[in-house]
């Protein structure tokens, strides 16, 4: 198998309204296309993250909380690549955002934090 990247991330969210905001108005990712599905009641958000990377916001009526911390099995955070890390941090804090201390990498050297989505799922900023 060969693969060129990672094509989307899919996140359900316990409120769109909200999830949709953060990430359309508080992150900045453009809208490639908002779908409502009546036979799910589901609104399907496609966003774009980078050229070819995207982020798939569901919306699902009920769904279960986040099961656990992220050093659980399964998908542990998301992290986006961003230019710098200082100025991504004061830009967050602006917006409300509680963001963690900024570390370095003991392996790479570059710098990172986390901060997290409206439904507590953690994200990351990571130094390119």
């Amino acid at each position: 198998m060969k693969t060129t990247g990672i094509h989307h991330v899919a996140i359900i969210c316990s409120n769109y309204d909200r999830s949709k905001k953060f990430y359309v108005e508080v992150l900045g990712f453009p809208i490639i296309q908002e779908t409502f599905r009546a036979a799910r009641n589901s609104y399907k958000l496609d966003l774009k993250v980078a050229e070819n990377t995207q982020i798939e916001l569901f919306s699902f009526p009920n769904p279960p909380e986040r099961a656990s911390k992220p050093e659980s099995c399964g998908l542990r955070h998301i992290a986006f690549q961003v230019d710098d890390v200082e100025q991504t941090v004061f830009y967050l804090k602006s917006k409300g955002l509680e963001v963690e201390n900024i570390r370095v990498d003991e392996i790479t050297g570059k710098k990172f934090t986390f901060f997290k989505d409206p439904d507590n799922l953690p994200l990351e900023i990571y130094e390119r």
